[in-house]
């Protein structure tokens, strides 16, 4: 059974940025890139909201170059899942694919969170190419064009007034006849000129050229199925985090984000520690998400030249 001094799961800006730092504190870390190597920033195309770079960069080249430069520093970067693990006790205890079995003095959850998706195939065709679940990763494509935006919750709510600020017109989506959302975010909506509400409404099919987006087509709750023309389809229905497998052991919040103590990526087990959107419900960013990840290394840092 290898022994690892500390593990980072994960592949994304969290667990690589993690892994960059880890690796300059000459702690060995070994990371698992895990099922979306990369992580969510990869199902976009050019992230222009990243520090450093003012004509965008795309974002399988940004995680190919974070992933070097964990690698530059001696960070020991494999492919692999998580399938089992045991945090009861140090060390650690984890089954990677299935069958092969590590200890780790130190661990870094990077896992992530995964964006709800309708389960269209047509969705899928078009993810990346007017299909996104990021209003603030890609809005800023959709300027001057018309959009729409699935959900009825503060966080669809959120979504239509940044796209509204940017898009000549905002349709959302919604499939009852009444917003989750606060009262306060439901009056900034319905103050909004350029957001329409179609109320009662659940997507057949997302639209295209076989390039890109084109259209919904929508199904009121009457019967009724009616096209609208759009350029971008936004999901706003809710983000997963990843976190089953470490459940039995970290503290969880209500909608399964691990909790980590104050402002540090501590978990109530010693020794582990969270970082990225596994652990983070309010922002979501790569740039969160790699702050994040440098805090959480200097985090084990601390921790494993205590022990």
């Amino acid at each position: 059974m290898e022994h690892i001094r500390l593990l980072i799961l994960g592949g994304g800006p969290a667990g690589f940025t993690a892994a960059i730092y880890a690796a300059r504190a000459n702690l060995s870390p070994v990371l698992y890139e895990g099922l979306q190597p990369g992580g969510q920033l990869t199902t976009t195309t050019i992230v222009e909201n990243f520090p450093g770079f003012p004509g965008g960069v795309d974002a399988n080249t940004l995680m190919d170059q974070m992933r070097e430069q964990a690698r530059s520093f001696g960070s020991d970067i494999r492919s692999g899942v998580a399938t089992s693990v045991d945090l009861s006790e140090r060390p650690f205890k984890i089954v990677i694919d299935g069958e092969k079995e590590l200890k780790a003095d130190a661990l870094i959850i990077a896992t992530g969170a995964t964006a709800r998706y309708l389960g269209l195939p047509s969705e899928e065709k078009y993810k990346g190419s007017g299909v996104s679940a990021c209003a603030t990763c890609d809005g800023f494509f959709y300027r001057k064009r018309t959009v729409a935006v699935v959900g009825g919750g503060d966080t669809a709510c959120e979504e239509a007034l940044y796209l509204a600020s940017l898009a000549k017109k905002v349709y959302m989506i919604v499939r009852r006849d009444v917003f989750r959302a606060s009262q306060a975010m439901q009056k900034k909506v319905f103050d909004t000129e350029n957001i329409e509400i179609l109320w009662n409404c659940n997507t057949q099919e997302v639209l295209g050229d076989g390039f890109g987006v084109t259209g919904a087509r929508l199904l009121r709750k009457d019967g009724t199925v009616f096209d609208i023309d759009i350029d971008g389809f936004f999901l706003a229905i809710g983000h997963h985090p990843n976190s089953e497998l470490f459940a039995p052991w970290v503290e969880t919040d209500a909608n399964g984000y691990i909790v980590t103590e104050g402002k540090s990526s501590r978990t109530r087990v010693e020794g582990v520690f969270a970082a990225g959107d596994v652990q983070d419900s309010q922002y979501r960013q790569a740039i969160t998400a790699a702050a994040s990840g440098c805090m959480a290394a200097r985090d084990a840092e601390k921790f494993l030249l205590e022990i």
